[in-house]
């Protein structure tokens, strides 16, 4: 296993402080505030030490205030009910004594029943794609020499974009992106759970989904004039999947209004919808800000 995927699980793996409490670590993965795919993939990872043998069917979330790279998270639990088919949990992310991230997580029986899904998009293979390691040689000459460093700096999943654009000089587009994502090496033995493969799933889901709405924009998220965050996250599991082999996450934007834009995501995996992501994010443009906090 690479250093990069036992990274990426050492970061999702929680020490525990006691029953309904533990401990996760940050890392500077896009800058100066923890990246909040990590508080969703930790959260997730933390109510699911509470709950046995039921896989989480859905996670709503909210981003509270930013939060420190340098210093550990630590999820508090709360279990609100444990039904015959459902058990339902409250996380709360605190850092320095306040909750900077708060989620319901549900977790339910798996069992048989009504199936549809709509059609799976038709894109190209993955085999087919250059991964994002080889399109960033073709964009280096557009980096600003001060972030050259944090642009080359490889993720700790491989991503195939579909309809990749260059975020250094972005120019109006429809409101869509795709692309495929795995890690980098196969997750086998203790670490092979449902949870993890969830857990990671959720961590990639928060990577490119936010920019989707700024694309109709001409904007993107080094644009100097954008102040941009997430607010909200949702995300629903429908069926067994593995982050180890190729997911296909399609996202699209339906709406910027109020300095606010509402993106849509689904992965795909051998033609089957297996996860569905919703995100409100903060698009607010400085020139027109009117000092609001």
């Amino acid at each position: 296993m690479t250093s990069l995927t036992k990274e990426l699980i050492d970061l999702l793996t929680l020490e525990r402080i006691e029953d309904g409490l533990y401990r996760g670590q940050s890392r500077n993965l896009v800058g100066k505030r923890v990246f909040g795919g990590q508080v969703l993939g930790q959260a997730l990872m933390a109510a699911s030490y509470t709950v046995e043998n039921r896989p989480a069917h859905s996670l709503h979330a909210y981003f509270l205030f930013g939060g420190d790279i340098n210093a550990p998270i630590v999820y508090e639990v709360d279990k609100l009910r444990d039904g015959k088919s459902f058990s339902s949990r409250c996380v709360k992310a605190i850092q320095h004594g306040r909750v900077i991230f708060q989620a319901m997580v549900s977790f339910a029986e798996p069992e048989e029943g009504l199936e549809y899904q709509m059609d799976a998009p038709d894109y190209p293979l993955a085999k087919d794609l250059p991964n994002e390691e080889k399109l960033k040689g073709s964009l280096i000459k557009f980096v600003p020499e001060n972030l050259r460093a944090a642009f080359q700096r490889r993720r700790h999943i491989e991503i195939a974009p579909i309809n990749p654009s260059n975020p250094f000089d972005p120019q109006p587009e429809a409101p869509s992106q795709a692309h495929y994502l795995r890690t980098w090496d196969k997750i086998d033995g203790e670490h092979d759970t449902i949870a993890l493969h969830q857990a990671i799933a959720a961590f990639c889901s928060d990577f490119t989904l936010l920019s989707t709405a700024l694309r109709p924009h001409g904007l993107s998220w080094i644009s100097p004039s954008l102040q941009s965050a997430s607010i909200d996250h949702a995300m629903y599991f429908h069926k067994p999947f593995r982050v180890d082999e190729w997911l296909l996450y399609d996202m699209e934007a339906t709406q910027t209004a109020a300095s606010r834009g509402l993106n849509f995501g689904r992965m795909w995996q051998d033609g089957q919808l297996v996860c569905s992501t919703t995100q409100e994010g903060l698009n607010r443009l400085r020139e027109v800000d009117l000092g609001r906090a």
